[in-house]
């Protein structure tokens, strides 16, 4: 399991590139037996993107895609986003960093935005968890197979770093792609955890 390195957002912030990866970890009760019936320690997967000077959080949620300044999302859930620096997780591979091309990936996931979210998809992704449909059916590897329906989170992801020219799950289809497989891709590797800025002490003495 890896070491976490807690880094305040101000000081990672221009160590972010767009295109890199951002999980999540699960926060309240419901999101932890999300992850375990998952066999994760994420729920969520999103990209990072600059945008005119700014960085944002471009994902898909259960409203629908959209894109968030990354500051106030850190601020909503401190400690629980974990930023994966696409590339840095190749050896051998090391020609595939050199083709992907973030702003193509970024502009990609920027193109889910507004569309809903991809429940149906998500549905299909669950059902290879149960213990009886694991053997009986075989994972899909189609990517091409992926555009009938919108897209759940990591299934976005994982269609926008492809449309960059690198596919980050080879040996699985987009629509069945969890945020487990993200992180566990030789494309990606672990950097930091995003923590937000240390409020200051107010001075309790009045003179």
């Amino acid at each position: 399991m890896k070491e976490i390195l807690p880094v305040s957002y101000s000081d990672a912030r221009r160590k972010i590139r767009g295109g890199d990866l951002l999980l999540f970890r699960p926060r309240g009760f419901i999101s932890q037996a999300i992850a375990v019936a998952g066999r994760s320690e994420y729920t969520h997967a999103a990209m990072a993107g600059w945008w005119n000077g700014r960085l944002m959080c471009v994902e898909m949620c259960a409203r629908g895609g959209r894109a968030r300044l990354l500051s106030n999302v850190v601020r909503r859930s401190p400690g629980t986003i974990d930023v994966y620096q696409a590339g840095s997780g190749l050896n051998a591979a090391a020609g595939a960093a050199r083709s992907f091309s973030r702003r193509t990936a970024v502009r990609a996931m920027i193109d889910i935005t507004g569309r809903r979210y991809g429940w149906f998809n998500l549905f299909r992704a669950a059902l290879l968890h149960l213990p009886l449909l694991r053997f009986l059916v075989q994972p899909e590897l189609n990517d091409a197979a992926d555009d009938a329906w919108p897209p759940f989170c990591s299934q976005a992801v994982a269609a926008a770093t492809r449309a960059g020219g690198v596919d980050p799950v080879p040996n699985l289809a987009d629509r069945l792609t969890e945020p487990a497989d993200l992180a566990r891709s030789a494309f990606y590797a672990y950097q930091f955890t995003l923590i937000p800025e240390k409020e200051p002490c107010e001075n309790s003495s009045s003179n």
